[in-house]
């Protein structure tokens, strides 16, 4: 494993995560971020690229499209020791990415409100983050991805140890934790539908 160089960032969760992009910023680690999550960051003192100039593609249609860009799912599923897929980062200005920190819109706790209506209740039902998370912990032999905000001492007291890096014991133990999350998104949003009429 290299250096941690490159995170994203973009949580609805924020708690610890100024304090967390602080600490990855003085390991050098550049932070991609979006919307909320960037304006937090950088209220918070921390240099942060947006993602929409990360890709050179807007944040379109209400923000339902942000991250869905092979910039981003490149950088996340290349295999850093392929040739080829090396060779095609390059060839397509792909910067691998290296650590995710992704949390998804609160889809349970928003049907659990009285009166939440249908429409309410798929726009509170994340794509991208899903998609984020899955790429990462699917290629974990590279990418270290956080969903949980109990873990961001652990990792930084790895990367401290080793010159920002983290082991890969740690990034399966941590991919493990996004399959079980999004299992249980998905099963969430199963019930809720389930159960809707329209």
């Amino acid at each position: 494993m290299s250096k941690i160089k490159t995170a994203i960032i973009s949580v609805t969760d924020k708690s610890g995560i100024v304090g967390f992009a602080a600490s990855l910023s003085k390991f050098g680690v550049k932070v991609l971020s979006t919307g909320g999550t960037a304006n937090a960051l950088r209220q918070g003192g921390i240099e942060v690229t947006d993602i929409s100039e990360y890709t050179g593609f807007p944040e379109m249609m209400d923000g339902r499209v942000k991250t869905l860009h092979p910039r981003v799912h490149g950088g996340l599923l290349g295999l850093r020791d392929n040739p080829a897929h090396v060779r095609m980062m390059e060839e397509h200005g792909i910067t691998p990415i290296d650590m995710v920190v992704v949390n998804l819109y609160q889809f349970e706790k928003t049907v659990a409100k009285e009166g939440v209506t249908l429409t309410e209740a798929i726009e509170n039902i994340d794509i991208g983050g899903p998609s984020m998370l899955r790429s990462s912990a699917k290629n974990f032999k590279f990418v270290t991805v956080l969903v949980d905000p109990a873990d961001y001492e652990t990792v930084l007291k790895e990367m401290a140890a080793s010159g920002g890096e983290t082991t890969l014991e740690t990034r399966f133990r941590l991919a493990k934790k996004v399959f079980r999350l999004t299992h249980e998104y998905d099963g969430a949003i199963t019930r809720y539908l389930e159960a809707a009429s329209l």
